[in-house]
């Protein structure tokens, strides 16, 4: 456990901070959790549990355990995250199977849109209690990847894909030998228009892969090389396809079906990225417009 710095503790919804006496002990378990809290820092406790707090007794075992669950779910990179994840670790094994429980449930299913942020979050506390798994953080970053990836939260991807790239740096530091999380590296970069760097990740990995797959690396490696590229780095189109899809929910029918129209434009973008489900709202909007055939063929293709 780290002594608390001058950093202040991060503010939350919902949550308010406890500074215990010197000498206090969080117990519980029926005494099979002692741990004296001194050089810890704060306690995050929920709104409603902190004026029940009795004076110099401090707050209980499950207030405690509250607090500190709902500050990590809220935002698991918040001054002291290590340190409440390690409290959750030492003293509240019935939290962390339920941590656990949650990240199978959601991994068990296709998981809608709003879920995503949760998924990652749970994940991020995970990392926080096994920091040297790579598996955790490859799973963090294919989660960022596909929330950087779905029409629905286009308008977030720039930060998805920054996130999906920090993460799968992570696990390769972990696990260097990892031929998936480097390809998926690669991949990430190629989506952020760093493309040398892309080129680099997939050209030390050709080796440990298999016939099918190793050709068709060197296929993007080779494409890289030769200046076959998108217009503009990926990660712009798949923001300006947002910025249609706001257009279009605006009413501006026009600038959505342009925008659309240029992206699509493309040749090399349209056939690395195969996003089909686009051709619907751009089907929508010709209808809009009046034009009827134009339409039909986006419909048929979405």
């Amino acid at each position: 456990m780290s002594t608390p710095s001058a950093a202040q503790p991060t503010k939350l919804e919902g949550i308010r901070y406890y500074t215990p006496p010197t000498g206090f002990v969080l117990s519980g378990r029926d005494g099979m959790v002692s741990m004296p809290w001194d050089n810890r820092p704060p306690i995050p406790l929920l709104d409603e549990d902190f004026p029940t707090v009795a004076g110099d007794a401090g707050p209980d075992y499950d207030m405690v355990g509250r607090g500190i669950y709902q500050t990590l779910r809220q935002n698991p990179e918040c001054s002291f995250a290590a340190d409440y994840a390690a409290v959750l670790k030492e003293a509240y094994p019935h939290i962390i199977s339920e941590l656990g429980g949650q990240i199978i449930m959601l991994d068990a299913k296709e998981v809608d849109t709003p879920y995503l942020d949760r998924k990652i979050n749970f994940l991020k506390i995970m990392a926080l209690l096994d920091p040297d798994n790579a598996g955790v953080h490859l799973e963090i970053a294919r989660t960022f990847s596909d929330k950087g990836s779905r029409l629905s939260t286009l308008h977030q991807a720039v930060n998805s894909w920054y996130g999906a790239e920090k993460h799968l740096a992570k696990a390769l530091v972990l696990a260097p030998s990892d031929h998936h999380a480097a390809y998926e590296y690669g991949e990430a970069l190629y989506v952020l228009g760093r493309y040398e760097q892309a080129a680099a990740a997939w050209q030390d990995i050709t080796a440990g892969l298999g016939i099918s797959d190793q050709r068709k690396i060197e296929a993007r490696i080779a494409a890289i090389l030769a200046g076959k590229l998108p217009l503009v780095p990926p990660v712009d189109y798949l923001t300006a396809i947002s910025v249609a899809v706001e257009a279009h929910h605006a009413g501006r029918n026009d600038d959505a079906a342009a925008i659309i129209e240029d992206v699509l434009g493309d040749p090399v973008f349209a056939e690395q990225f195969p996003m089909n489900e686009i051709y619907y709202p751009l089907g929508t909007c010709y209808q809009e417009m009046g034009m009827a055939h134009e339409a039909a063929e986006a419909f048929k293709r979405s």
